[in-house]
């Protein structure tokens, strides 16, 4: 396991990058299939990182505050080659197993991380609604994974957003396990 932070790649007010990915109900899903909303966050994550599944809780929690306001989509771009426990098939099962009910994407070709510049997993972004970066980071101030919350970093964040209030720290960056690139 190789710990990562979060990288700048997209900085503030940038345009999310547009996406066209397969999700785990066996629909492709778009970027402007998220349009019409409030903000939009995206967030790549996988299956197996340890990171990952000390935050599945905390996701599912942003995700029923805010459905409706501002979808969260979930973007597996680990190789399942090299990692099968992040296969497409295992991301059906997960989510099953974990209830989870946002969409969950697979980003097979890995294009769409390096578009965004994510780097682990769990790596955010949260976007307005045009569609510009408003905050990329932590989903909260648990960094390690035997800390407790005492800060609900993307709450509060996606909170400022939909109150038109400044999100004054817009990178306050995620750590987790390195996205598992495909070996060329």
């Amino acid at each position: 396991m190789v710990l990562l932070e979060s990288q700048i790649k997209l900085k503030t007010g940038d345009q999310a990058p547009d996406f066209d990915l397969m999700g785990i109900d066996d629909k492709k899903h778009s970027l402007n299939d998220y349009k019409d909303y409030d903000g939009l966050l995206v967030v790549f994550i996988c299956n197996h990182c340890p990171y990952v599944k000390a935050k599945v809780e905390a996701l599912k929690e942003i995700y029923e505050k805010f459905n409706g306001k501002v979808p969260l989509v979930g973007i597996n771009s680990n190789d399942p080659i090299n990692y099968p426990d992040d296969s497409f098939e295992n991301m059906k099962k997960i989510a099953e197993e974990k209830r989870i009910k946002f969409d969950y994407l697979v980003d097979d070709s890995q294009e769409i991380a390096k578009k965004y510049g994510a780097t682990c997993t769990p790596d955010p972004f949260l976007f307005d609604k045009d569609g510009k970066l408003v905050f990329h980071g932590r989903i909260d101030n648990a960094m390690n994974l035997d800390d407790s919350v005492t800060e609900k970093t993307m709450i509060d964040n996606i909170e400022k957003l939909l109150a038109n209030e400044k999100i004054e720290k817009d990178f306050d960056p995620s750590i987790g396990c390195s996205i598992k690139w495909k070996e060329n």
